[in-house]
Formats: structure tokens, sequence, C-alpha cells
């Protein structure tokens, strides 16, 4: 083997994985949509979870990619922690498809039909495909299949060019004895952990040991603990993943991690005892590519049905090795390995979009109740949720802008500039609930009290807010277009006590019964309420223009206060329960 023949060799290797990341990733994008039904069928049956891995893998040919959507979902709320192990371990038999394609270049023989089952004879017609569709097609889908297939091309080509790169080495002394010492299960094991750390990638690793052992000079016991290496080495894509999220993402690599350390070890053991005790010819036989795959595929299956049934034990594995110390102030991470899946990404936006929604409304109810029952307590909840929504707000708008960077359809488009809205009302109403509290706490500090008749007109619009923001809740995290259609009448009875309230302090100020400095502070209040409920209106506006595929928000309000019967009605009742008679 010569020079020219290792750079053969290394562009081999670079085409083989470029058309594995291309592939994957256009796979990926094909899938994306179809993932959120699929992850809304699963259940905490085992089997069910076990088999949504492995098909979801065997799709998107890749467990690293696989587990990392996992470590999302649970970092989202999307999954449950044992929902993931059982979808990590199918996740692993997936992955070993990747195996039995490559295999095929190892087919020989004369037959038309051996022949044209031979990669190198039907790949050229697939990458024409796929140049067509890509470059030729408009349909984002369409563009997507044509990548798949030209990844799938340029992965072929890639490991036939390497393949044939690799035949001298049979010849070299120093090659075949590497692979002597690699016969020792633990060196086998490390040197196939490494080199999928590596390449985080243990469907690309296992193509490499197949394109190796077409020189004849890789044996089965050297192959095996490769094999089982690799499994390992491949947990790095889902660790590096993890970092940053919360504990239970944390908690989910740390599953698939211990899954594959413990699998090995019980297997590696099996067989060194095997090969120590009994020395069977067969591991001293020159591996093939079909042979592989069989052992890839063994492995993964057998270490499934050995863990599988004690699933609960790497649960609590988990726990110990990430104990429970999260606190209630805790943003969670948005994961950006998901933004290649909008469908997904767009779903764990929302999730965190409702705990925003929680803690601003919350925020603002405890504001509306500060000039009743004011305590330092309250004081502390309301600012620390205001810091939350704003911390919230920069994490949620960041990512939604980097997915809106992406070429996503429009429906995904029009979610995400949805979202983007609803995230700015929210942090808004927890603003007027900080302000609110100000307002109760300038009150305090000067000594300025409100008027009996003041009160209970602040108590009166009090509960019409506390009915719109629930309204507006109900309206956002349950897509309740009823709801949403509900708010905008209750909106319009909030301005008309505003004015009514404003102007009966007026009255008040002319008959001396309250000063012109609680007049300031009463205008802030009121200010601030009915620009809350402002907020409300937009956000429910979002829910339907959303339904309707066109945010065009002023467009909706106005045609809602068109003396619709179910406005005209719902505006009735709400004045009739909230506008003096």
């Amino acid at each position: 083997m010569d020079l020219f023949d290792v750079l053969t060799m290394i562009g081999g290797l670079c085409l083989f994985l470029f058309g594995m990341t291309v592939m994957g990733d256009a796979l990926e994008r094909r899938a994306g949509g179809k993932l959120q039904s699929i992850l809304a069928r699963l259940t905490t049956n085992k089997m069910a979870g076990l088999f949504t891995g492995l098909g979801v893998t065997a799709v998107i040919q890749s467990s690293s990619a696989t587990t990392v959507m996992v470590v999302g979902f649970v970092n989202s709320g999307l999954m449950s922690l044992r929902q993931a192990i059982n979808v990590i371990m199918g996740a692993n038999i997936g992955t070993t498809v990747t195996a039995w394609i490559l295999s095929l270049g190892g087919i020989s023989g004369d037959n038309i039909v051996v022949q044209l089952l031979k990669p190198m004879s039907f790949t050229p017609v697939l990458a024409l495909i796929g140049v067509i569709m890509y470059m030729f097609v408009k349909n984002k889908k369409h563009k997507d299949t044509g990548t798949i297939l030209l990844g799938f091309a340029v992965l072929m080509f890639g490991m036939d060019i390497m393949s044939g790169a690799v035949k001298g080495l049979a010849n070299v002394s120093e090659f075949t004895n590497l692979f002597i010492m690699f016969k020792n299960p633990i060196l086998g094991m490390l040197a196939g952990a490494i080199l999928t750390g590596i390449i985080q990638s243990s469907s690309a690793s296992v193509g490499i040991l197949q394109a190796l052992a077409m020189t004849g000079a890789v044996p089965y016991g050297a192959a095996i603990p490769i094999i089982m290496g690799q499994n390992i080495g491949t947990c790095v894509t889902a660790l590096i993943s993890s970092v940053g999220t919360s504990r239970n993402a944390r908690r989910a690599a740390v599953v698939h991690l211990s899954f594959n350390i413990v699998g090995t070890i019980v297997w590696l053991s099996a067989f060194s005892i095997i090969k120590y005790t009994v020395a069977p010819a067969l591991f001293d036989a020159p591996a093939t590519m079909s042979g592989i795959a069989v052992a890839h595929s063994a492995f993964n299956v057998a270490c499934t049905v050995l863990l599988l049934p004690i699933s609960v034990l790497l649960e609590k594995i988990a726990y110990i090795i990430v104990p429970e110390k999260e606190t209630p102030d805790t943003v969670t991470v948005l994961d950006e390995h998901l933004l290649i899946t909008p469908a997904v990404a767009l779903e764990q936006c929302q999730l965190q979009v409702v705990k925003m929604a929680e803690i601003s409304m919350d925020a603002m109810k405890k504001s509306l109740k500060v000039f009743s029952d004011y305590s330092e307590t309250s004081a502390t909840d309301i600012r620390k949720a205001e810091e939350k929504t704003d911390r919230y707000e920069d994490m949620i708008g960041t990512y939604l802008v980097k997915l809106s960077a992406r070429q996503i359809d429009d429906a995904y488009s029009t979610q995400a500039a949805k979202l983007l809205k609803v995230i700015g009302d929210l942090e808004r109403i927890s603003d007027h609930a900080v302000n609110l509290l100000d307002s109760a706490e300038e009150m305090r500090e000067k000594q300025l009290t409100l008027s009996a008749a003041a009160n209970v007109e602040l108590q009166n619009i009090s509960a019409a807010v506390e009915e719109i923001l629930d309204l507006t809740y109900i309206a956002f995290a349950k897509n309740n277009l009823t709801s949403a259609a509900t708010v905008e009448p209750l909106e319009q009875v909030v301005d008309k006590l505003k004015t009514l309230m404003r102007n009966g302090h007026i009255e008040r100020l002319q008959r001396g019964e309250c000063s012109i400095e609680t007049g300031f502070v009463w205008s802030d209040i009121l200010t601030n309420i009915e620009r809350t409920s402002d907020h409300c209106s937009n956000i429910a506006g979002c829910v339907i223009d959303a339904e309707d595929k066109n945010l065009n928000l002023h467009q909706s309000l106005s045609a809602a206060k068109k003396e619709s019967a179910y406005f005209k009605e719902h505006y009735n009742i709400f004045a009739k329960k909230y506008l003096p008679n």
C-alpha cells in the first residue's frame, strides 16, 4: 500500500462520512413532521417505546440522532425519563440497519440478480434521481428526498473507494498485527469506543470496520469487541447534547451510557470466557461485511433482552448519578439539536411558552391582590416571576429566530410567528404586574388610601382581569378557539370599566373624597390593568389568526367587533356581570 492508496482511502472515508451526515440530516428533516405524531402515541408500555425507537432510528439511520432527540424531548417535557429508556434501547437495535445496507457491498457472484443487488449497480441511478429532484423540484419535501438519495449515493461511493484502497493492507504485516492485538477483548473494545467517540456515529464506525474487513485481515475475535466498544463511543453525542439541559435530560444521556456500558461489560465478559475456554475456530476466521452486520445486530438485541426487563434499575442509576436538586426558578434550556425537526422544536417551544404564561399570569393575579393583602413574600414572588419571564422571552425568542432562519414550511413559520408575538405579550403582562406592585408599595410608603368606593371598583375590575387571564390561558395552552373568541368582548368591558373608574375618581376628587396624589397612583393602576387586558386580547387574537394561517391581528380584532352574534351575546353577559347598573 503506497501513499496514493492512503490518500484514496482518506478521500473515500471523507465521502463516506459526508454522505452519511447529509443523508441522516435529510432523513431527519423529511421525517420530522411525523415525529410529533409518533411521540404522541408513546406510552409507558415498554414494547411500544422499544419499537418506536427502533423504527425512528431505522428511518433516520442514526441512533446518536435519535438519542439526541430523546434528550431534547425529555428536556422540554415531551417525554418522561421512563419512556426515554425504552426508546433508547430500541434506537440501539435500529442503528444496525445501516450495517445491513452496507453489507450489500460484499455481495459477490456473476448472476444478474446478484449484480443488481450490489450498491454500485443501482447507486448511480439513485444519484441521478437525487440530482434531478434536488436541482429541478421546488417542493421542499421532494428536495429533501433528493438529498437523501444523493447522500446515500455519496456514502456508497465512499464505501467502495475506501474498500478498494484498503485491499492492499492485507499484505501489510503491521496492519495484520494491529488486529491480532485487538483480539485482546479489552483493547478491541477501547479501540471501538475511541473511534466511535471521535466520529460520533456507531453506524459510520461499523461501516469503516466493514470496509477494513474486505482485506480479510480482520478476524471475528477482534471485530466483535470493537463492535461492543462502538456502542459505548456513540454515547458521546448524547452526553454532549445534554450539557446545559435539565436534570431529567442529563439523566436520559446517563441512561444511554449506562445501558451500553452494562451491556458491554456483561457480554464482553461472556465473550472472553468463551474465547479463553472454548476457543471456537470462528474467532480466528476472517470477518465478512455481512458477518459484522450479524454480530452488530446480535449484540444490540442481546443487550436489550438483558436490560429491558430491568429498565427501572437504569432509571435509578440515572437518579443516583444526577440527583434531584432542581429549583423552581430553573428555566429549561431549549435543545438546539431539535431545530432540524421543526415540528418537534415548535412543540418544545409551545410547552415552554405555556410555562411562561403560567408564571406571568400568576404574577398578575398576585399583583391584583397586593392592594388589599400586601406581603413581602408576595412582592418577592412577583419580582422573581418578572425576571423569570424575561429569561423565558430571551431564550424562546432567540430559539425561534434561529428556527425561522432555516428553510421551514409555511405552517411552521406561522406557528413560530405566533409564539414570538405571544411571548412579547406575556413578558409585558409580567411587567404590568411589577408596575402594580410598585403602585401598591408607593401607597404604603406615602400612607395613601383608597376610598371605599374606589376599593369596590378595584375589586370588581380585578375580578374581570382574573377572568380574562384564565380565558386567555385556556385559549393559548389548549388552543381553545371558543375561549379565544370570548376574550375580546370581556376586554371591551374592561376598557369600559376603566373609563367609568377614571370618571368616578374625578367626581370623588371634586367632592374632596380623594387626594390629587392618590389620583396619580389610581391612574397608573387603571392603565396597567387595562393594558393587561389588551395583551390578553392580542394573545387570543394570535390563537385565532394562527388557526386561519393569517397573523393579521388588527384585521381579526376588527372582525370580532363587527357586532357578531357571539361577540354581542358575551359582551352583554360580561357587561351585566361587571358594569354598574
